[in-house]
């Protein structure tokens, strides 16, 4: 085996066992939270979800892309090939629209009282499962696309129009038709992201007012730790461009990958970066997030230390 592909398989080892590391613990959290009978938050539903994309979008990348790194080919048959594809697909979108959703949420949560958003405030606890079973249904049905055109291992290399991934193969796209199928089926995408990082944009703004009126009226009280607002706007700041940097390089490589044949180096790009708001965005959250050191001094049997729950952050919502 050679050195290169030694490094890449531990790459894609430890990327795959951290992400799934982190992302359990939070799944693992909020379950043992809810079944000892603690309050939980609106926002941790969404969490959750994003957890339980986020590993699966790991199991079903990761773990072929450290086999194939390791010299282990044809371990997949033609169904195996397109399962494995179509649960990567569905775990990638379903990310996306939890990060947008939670952004929308937390949006509306901090918005002011006298603003636009003040009817809609008091009920949005209301439609995050109604919003969250939209988005697992519409994309369950949405996803159905991606096995086609999708071969095993054993597809003949000798043919230009098939790009092979190690494990599995797909056909490459070609002319205005193929183009124009591809640009639709990203609007969704886009408009995810675009609300996305709307939301977020209106959040640091809100924030950052809200600091600065703290500052004017309590200014001979100002205290070197950091606000629950410069909290709340670094875990935005983190969370989001961790997404969208993550998102726009995989997806100018996927789209050359999905139209020319591309030597494997750049397929293993493609896939690093795939998984790495997965494997980042759980701790994000663990580090940024003092209600998870809450529950976890609650389940260990612990005194919680204090906490400034004074004000409307993503630590408190």
């Amino acid at each position: 085996m050679k050195s290169k592909d030694i490094i890449l398989s531990v790459a894609f080892f430890f990327q795959t066992g951290i992400g799934l590391l982190g992302n359990f613990f939070l799944i693992c959290l909020f379950i043992f939270v809810l079944l000892r009978g603690h309050r939980m938050r609106s926002i941790d539903l969404i969490v959750t979800q994003i957890a339980l994309a986020n590993c699966l979008g790991l199991l079903s990348k990761g773990i072929p892309q450290t086999m194939t790194s390791l010299g282990v080919m044809n371990f997949l048959d033609d169904i195996g090939c397109k399962i494995v594809f179509y649960l990567h697909r569905l775990a990638w979108e379903l990310s996306l629209s939890m990060t947008c959703l939670l952004s929308g949420f937390q949006a509306i949560t901090i918005s002011p009282s006298n603003s636009n958003w003040a009817e809609i405030k008091s009920r949005a606890p209301e439609y995050i499962l109604p919003s969250s079973l939209f988005c697992w249904t519409f994309h369950l049905l949405f996803c159905i696309y991606i096995p086609w055109g999708i071969k095993g291992p054993r597809y003949p290399q000798n043919i230009t129009k098939i790009q092979h991934h190690g494990y599995c193969s797909h056909k490459i796209a070609s002319g205005f038709q193929a183009s124009l199928f591809a640009t639709i089926l990203s609007l969704p995408d886009a408009m995810c992201v675009i609300f996305m990082a709307s939301a977020s944009g209106y959040m640091l703004f809100l924030l950052y007012r809200h600091h600065k009126q703290v500052q004017q009226a309590h200014l001979t009280c100002l205290s070197p730790r950091a606000s629950p607002e410069t909290r709340a706007t670094k875990t935005i700041l983190l969370l989001v461009s961790t997404f969208v940097c993550s998102y726009s390089l995989n997806c100018i490589l996927t789209t050359y990958i999905s139209f020319a044949k591309s030597p494997p180096w750049l397929m293993h790009s493609s896939a690093f970066l795939a998984s790495c708001f997965p494997a980042i965005s759980p701790y994000v959250l663990i580090s940024s997030d003092s209600q998870v050191s809450r529950n976890l001094y609650a389940l260990c049997g612990r005194k919680t230390p204090h906490f400034d729950l004074n004000s409307k952050s993503i630590s408190s919502t």
